[in-house]
């Protein structure tokens, strides 16, 4: 290994706090084939945030499903929603091209194919490495990802995550999809013209999924979706699963001392715990005690309001089972952010059909496995999901 392993530092660490690091980050990012590799200081996966005043003065539900958030898009979308006396948007997304676009389609995608836990995975089938990427919940992931862009301001293809942000900030949009930034960026009054009226929620799931047995798009049972919430698969997508320390195994002992030193300080509570309540830190919750304790985010001038929305959401992803690990195998930029991320770009702008889009993906997700290795690749995805 070229990195060092950290378990008797970690173990013997009583300021760090192990034990606080929430359960998902503790034992996947962190730790590979059960062995501790890493020390988290951040966590990264995606919430939806939405307009809490648009929401209740209109008597709608947040929504649960991704069929849900797309009705709510629409229903917006074109009203004023910032009273400047233009039309605003329903949803607004950072679909620019090799950016966070493939991300935030998985979002979408995830709940639709992963339902039995975070060690079953949601890209490939463990067993035999064969992408799922072509089948009816994939396609249905598709249509609704391309039908949010409706709903959406008019250069959202060309996007990126700052001009989202300040959209959603600047009250122009009901909806958005990202990480935990949002939440910290849009309580600061100086950036932000609604600092008390959003919410935050765990990712829309479905009542339909992709049954890795027949190959089809099925409804939920207690089954084939052990970790529903009232018939709905939710799978809260890890999208690049935080930011977390490590330190070179090769490195002289006074180097890995200090190294170790400087990471634990930044992911011990006392210090932590105030860094994720500041936006331009970009670190976001990944302890317990961070959306337990709401002492740090009243301080920090999150409304009451807000912060139980807000720490409502991280609480009820976190606690999710069914939690979507990022993709962690060699060449995984090449799988997402290259090949999956340019049959997006040329589905959602018309240029192939979604038939099309998943046979692309597919047959260049299996040469790239089969050219790296498919016993390797398949060994290191069932690593990477703490499979034996």
């Amino acid at each position: 290994m070229f990195v060092l392993y950290l378990a008797p530092l970690v173990k013997a660490d009583r300021q760090l706090q192990w034990d606080d690091v929430a359960p998902f980050f503790r034992d996947f990012t962190a730790t590979y084939q059960g062995q501790i590799y890493a020390v988290p200081v951040d966590g990264d996966f995606h919430m939806v945030y939405y307009r809490t005043d648009l929401l209740e003065k209109a008597g709608v539900t947040p929504p649960r499903t991704w069929d849900d958030y797309v009705a709510v898009a629409k229903k917006f979308h074109g009203q004023d929603l910032n009273a400047d006396g233009q039309p605003d948007y329903g949803s607004c997304m950072a679909k620019q091209p090799k950016h966070v676009n493939h991300q935030l389609f998985w979002s979408v995608a995830s709940s639709f194919l992963q339902t039995q836990g975070t060690q079953q995975g949601g890209f490939f089938d463990r067993e035999t490495m064969k992408p799922l990427v072509n089948n009816e919940a994939f396609a249905k992931a598709l249509d609704i990802y391309k039908e949010t862009t409706q709903y959406a301001p008019p250069d959202e293809l060309t996007l990126n995550l700052d001009g989202a942000r300040k959209l959603f900030m600047d009250g122009r949009c009901a909806l958005t999809l990202d990480w935990g930034d949002t939440g910290t960026l849009a309580i600061d009054p100086a950036i932000s013209k609604i600092p008390d009226k959003f919410g935050a929620l765990v990712l829309p799931g479905s009542q339909q999924v992709f049954d890795r047995k027949t190959g089809k798009l099925a409804a939920c049972d207690k089954f084939l979706c052990p970790y529903a919430i009232d018939g709905v698969n939710h799978a809260p997508y890890g999208a690049v699963g935080g930011w977390v320390g490590g330190i070179n195994a090769a490195a002289k002992p006074a180097v890995k001392e200090a190294g170790y030193a400087l990471i634990s300080y930044i992911s011990q509570p006392a210090q932590a715990n105030v860094d994720v309540t500041i936006g331009i830190t970009g670190f976001n919750p990944y302890r317990i005690s961070q959306f337990t304790n709401r002492e740090n985010w009243l301080e920090a001038g999150m409304q009451e309001s807000v912060v139980s929305k807000y720490l409502g959401g991280i609480s009820v992803s976190l606690k999710n089972p069914n939690m979507v690990l990022d993709l962690r195998v060699p060449e995984n930029a090449l799988y997402q952010r290259e090949i999956l991320d340019k049959a997006l770009t040329k589905f959602l702008s018309g240029k192939i059909t979604r038939q099309e889009t998943m046979q692309l993906i597919e047959q260049e997700w299996e040469k790239t496995t089969d050219r790296v290795g498919r016993e390797a690749q398949l060994k290191a995805y069932r690593a990477s999901l703490g499979v034996e």
